[in-house]
């Protein structure tokens, strides 16, 4: 079946992030230079280091996750262009297919466009049992759109992206998408960003102890214990199943040598807003150990 796609608009444009270009690039060095940020500006390599597999990175209000977020950014300008750029979202809305992958076009930002990978949305979902090429997920959603401007800043249009919505958080879809992605991408260079915040709306103090317990099974790799103790804790991640896709992907590429470390964490509370309700953000990265 062939599915129709078009163009993809900002939604959040003016209210995650500045709707006016030049604002927009402000914010976002403004982010890197921030105490919480990684304090300097990223420089984009001119040779591309194939290093990491992936990141985490969150999604939040600028003012708020931005500095975290820039961790990734400056890590991933170091290493240079990569052909493509898989983004794993979650799906707040309920929208459309349970694991949804854009199938083409291309996705604006007040900075520009990326174009999608097409043909490697099209391998994705052809090697899932769960994933469908799918727009409607993608229609509302601002998970994915909120790490575009950032890429683009760094990248401007020289990368390609596959945007993925991943609406049903288990283990089991994880590692059918982590399988998908790993046979799908098999000779294409790629780097794939899981885009979810952490604990939501507790205070500072329970929501640092919350998210470190959470961070603590990512950077074991430990898939099914991660989501278990979100369910045990009562941890609100946002976006877990592109977390255990990426920990899957690690696995699967990486075998033994694979790891993860924790590059930054913050909340809401670091970053400005009040303390005794905070969002908790990490930037995790993913690679193979030498």
């Amino acid at each position: 079946m062939t599915v129709k796609y078009s163009d993809r608009y900002p939604v959040v444009a003016g209210y995650f992030y500045p709707a006016e270009p030049d604002e927009l690039k402000k914010l976002i060095e403004k982010s890197f230079l921030h105490n919480i940020g990684p304090g300097k500006l990223p420089t984009l390599s001119s040779e591309r280091r194939r290093e990491s597999l992936g990141y985490v990175s969150p999604h939040a209000g600028y003012i708020y996750s931005g500095p975290v977020a820039a961790h990734v950014y400056y890590r991933l300008a170091g290493e240079g262009a990569p052909e493509t750029i898989i983004l794993l979202g979650t799906n707040h809305t309920g929208l459309g297919a349970l694991v949804s992958v854009y199938p083409g076009g291309k996705w604006f930002t007040p900075l520009g466009s990326l174009e999608v990978d097409s043909e490697l949305a099209r391998d994705i979902a052809n090697n899932s049992k769960f994933a469908e090429l799918d727009v409607l997920a993608h229609a509302e959603e601002h998970s994915i759109e909120v790490q575009l401007p950032f890429i683009q800043y760094i990248y401007g249009d020289r990368v390609k992206i596959v945007p993925i919505a991943v609406g049903l958080h288990t283990p089991e879809i994880a590692e059918d998408l982590a399988h998908a992605i790993a046979g799908a991408s098999m000779n294409k260079d790629i780097v794939l960003i899981a885009s979810s915040d952490f604990n939501h709306y507790d205070p500072y103090d329970v929501t640092v102890e919350k998210d470190m317990k959470a961070i603590d099974r990512i950077l074991q790799l430990d898939t099914d214990g991660f989501y278990k103790t979100l369910l045990e804790e009562n941890i609100s991640v946002c976006g877990p199943g592109a977390i255990m896709t990426l920990m899957e992907y690690t696995k699967l590429v990486g075998g033994d040598k694979g790891v993860a470390e924790l590059l930054k964490h913050a909340t809401s509370g670091d970053t400005g807003g009040p303390r005794d309700s905070v969002v908790g953000y990490a930037a995790i990265r993913f690679y193979t150990k030498d």
